[in-house]
């Protein structure tokens, strides 16, 4: 799956969410992202095994993230484009204050 597919897979997750589709379709949306088969040298060792599949799986994650990254700083635009009474930043602000007050 190419990185721009993969940022693809995620507005399509986040346009699911909106639209009301369950949980269980975006979390297989999503999981297509995840390779399938990881492959490691037969001789590597615990070590090299972890690092070949970070290795593999940190690309497709990166664009999962970006795909995300992007679609919320298009909204955000929109939104704040409409010149709203309370700003995307504030809205951010008030969500990080409300989630450092929450016990892990």
């Amino acid at each position: 799956m190419t990185e721009n597919e993969i940022k693809l897979k995620a507005i399509a997750a986040l346009t699911a969410l909106r639209s009301g589709v369950g949980t269980d379709y975006v979390s297989d949306l999503l999981g297509e992202v995840v390779p399938e088969h990881f492959v490691v040298s037969a001789a590597a060792g615990p070590r090299e095994v972890g690092l070949s599949v970070l290795g593999q799986l940190s690309q497709p994650l990166s664009a999962l993230i970006t795909g995300f990254v992007l679609a919320f700083q298009a909204v955000a635009d929109a939104y704040d484009e409409s010149v709203p009474a309370t700003p995307t930043e504030e809205i951010l602000q008030a969500l990080a204050l409300e989630l450092a007050r929450e016990p892990d």
